[in-house]
């Protein structure tokens, strides 16, 4: 994902059909607001690239020209664009959102993986759904679900406590201090940039739960090539607790995730991301 260029003017000229950029709005030099004018509808309806992943609105200026704005904060934040945290009980606040959580989950792991889970109607839910778990959604910019974690207290039943014990040396943790994720994905019908993004936001999402929360270490079960390639080259401090086994049909391994607020500041270092869980 590109940087915020330091001159709308010079992005403008770079990317629109047209070289003059008299007749703009004011508020041109924002760091907020980025202006591209362009005569041309067609161009506004094609694809590119380096701005596919910034919310788009458009409008005439003085002079009859289009005039695109997208939105910057940072390097994608939008105000439409967040991370939502809820529950049981904070479920009905959130419209569709974590029955969409539940639908994306279907398509994730028994449509594209084959999971022997249970399903109804296209939704995918274990036993660990309970009013205990909490759910991290990541929202495209219409406000629709499409990444997820679930976050469960290793105080109540959580997954590998009841199905995995083997995975760990000694007695799996029960404490306040200790969080397990699970149900961790995100839509793959999003381009490679937009997983990116919304696996990062995800996993910073995480971090500020768990500060709130005053968690030490999320426990994670994932195979050691997708923990380095997803978790640990997103900033993330791992420690990985015994070797990889067999689940089903995929190895994996468990692995505890370092919540603080200096792993926070390394993944905002590597990702210019300013923001990812919503109050």
């Amino acid at each position: 994902m590109r940087t915020p260029v330091p001159s709308p003017v010079v992005q403008a000229t770079r990317y629109s059909r047209i070289n003059n950029v008299q007749g703009l709005p004011s508020g041109t030099g924002s760091a907020n607001t980025l202006y591209i004018p362009t005569s041309s509808r067609s161009w506004l309806l094609r694809p590119h690239p380096p701005l596919m992943d910034i919310p788009v609105s458009f409008d005439r200026c003085a002079r009859a020209t289009f005039v695109v704005y997208f939105r910057l904060s940072g390097c994608r934040r939008s105000p439409e664009l967040t991370v939502v945290c809820l529950n049981w009980e904070t479920a009905s606040r959130h419209g569709e959102r974590w029955i969409d959580h539940h639908r994306l989950r279907h398509r994730l792991f028994v449509e594209r993986q084959g999971w022997d889970v249970p399903t109804y109607r296209g939704m995918e839910y274990d036993q660990f759904d309970t009013p205990a778990a909490q759910y991290l959604l990541w929202l495209d910019e219409r406000g629709r679900t499409r990444g997820a974690v679930r976050l469960l207290p290793t105080v109540r039943p959580y997954m590998l406590q009841t199905l995995w014990p083997e995975l760990i040396n000694g007695t799996p943790p029960a404490t306040d201090a200790v969080w397990e994720a699970t149900r961790f994905g995100c839509d793959r019908t999003l381009d490679a940039n937009r997983r990116r993004i919304a696996v990062t936001e995800l996993l910073c999402a995480m971090q500020e739960f768990g500060m709130r929360r005053n968690i030490d270490r999320y426990l994670i079960v994932m195979s050691l090539p997708l923990l380095k390639r997803v978790v640990v080259n997103a900033g993330c401090e791992v420690t990985v607790l015994g070797p990889e086994r067999i689940l089903g049909k995929r190895p994996a391994a468990a692995s505890y995730l370092t919540v603080s607020r200096e792993v926070l500041a390394e993944m905002h270092r590597r990702a210019p991301f300013t923001r990812v869980l919503s109050d």
